[in-house]
């Protein structure tokens, strides 16, 4: 009699501790899905994305025209970051800083939907979200993401550079996408995917790698439990920043290609990226490669930590 008692209660210690066990794993796996459906993450992407473009606009126009240097009226050749700010708002006020800011807000939500929500499930997939350090699955989960996404911004970025420029030829937004079409085609909205698509590769690698490395390093730093939202921020900043300064010749290359003719007799004849350096180089020297690298840096450092915060805000808000 006591033996078999002593057999029942240790059936029911095991399964106690057998439910615990269990218990215990599917709370770590939601911890490091953080309880979000695909569709989740896509709503905290795209008011990340929003917010992210939307603040820092200004800045982008700054570094759009300093990049966009062969153009007539952009009168920024030599310019320090305060120099092209004080002449754009001299000559066009504070409107001038926004053209364009309606394409970007539409493409940027549904963008950022896909880049974060594809991040986040390539990262599983990858084993990025499991326990320790893996820079290199969170930076190939990067590289998925932005393949997904840019075929989606692409136009988007496009109309909104074309609408930055000084003198814009273009009434607004749909002005600018229906006259570009007749003059042309839809060919033009994706002369720079290519371009984009290599610029992006190394930049997201680096971007996602150094946010979790960052993030790693900052949160042993501080024996924080669990993030807090300086982490984030100050994470997120060094990613941007580094992943934008690295990636600045990618970047002048992607700009010219889109500015392509607008307001100016200059054409590339081949969206590759090789023949476009070359030019570049051939005509103005290899420190046009550089130009707007200070905007674009001063762009992706507060951008990206403003990104994060509220994307892993919104995360936090959405999962309640």
């Amino acid at each position: 009699m006591n033996e078999k008692t002593a057999q029942a209660r240790q059936r029911r210690t095991g399964g106690i501790a057998g439910s615990d066990a269990q218990e215990a794993s599917t709370s770590g796996r939601a911890q490091q899905t953080d309880g979000l459906t695909f569709l989740g993450h896509m709503a905290a992407g795209a008011v990340a994305g929003i917010a992210e473009h939307v603040a820092m606009y200004p800045v982008d126009t700054i570094k759009t025209r300093m990049q966009a240097l062969g153009h007539p009226g952009q009168r920024l050749h030599g310019s320090t970051v305060a120099q092209a700010l004080k002449a754009v708002l001299k000559r066009e006020g504070v409107r001038g800083l926004y053209g364009g800011v309606w394409a970007v807000s539409l493409g940027a939500g549904p963008a950022h939907a896909l880049y974060f929500a594809a991040y986040e499930a390539a990262k599983q997939a990858l084993g990025g979200g499991e326990e320790g350090h893996h820079p290199f699955a969170v930076a190939a989960a990067g590289v998925f993401a932005t393949v997904t996404s840019d075929a989606c911004m692409t136009p988007f970025d496009v109309v909104k550079q074309r609408l930055q420029v000084a003198r814009s030829p273009y009434k607004g937004v749909w002005d600018c996408v229906s006259r570009t079409l007749r003059a042309e085609g839809v060919g033009a909205f994706y002369r720079s995917y290519r371009t984009t698509i290599i610029m992006n590769i190394p930049f997201t690698a680096i971007y996602f790698a150094t946010y979790e490395s960052a993030k790693k390093a900052l949160g042993a730093r501080e024996a924080q439990q669990e993030e807090t939202l300086r982490v984030q921020l100050l994470a997120g900043g060094l990613a941007g920043g580094t992943a934008a300064g690295l990636t600045t010749p990618l970047d002048v290359v992607k700009t010219r290609l889109q500015l392509a003719g607008v307001h100016s007799p200059t054409r590339y004849s081949s969206g590759a990226l090789l023949p476009t350096i070359r030019r570049i180089v051939a005509e103005e020297g290899t420190r046009a490669l550089w130009c707007g690298m200070r905007p674009r840096v001063l762009f992706h450092t507060p951008a990206a930590a403003l990104c994060w915060a509220t994307y892993e805000s919104m995360k936090r808000f959405l999962s309640v």
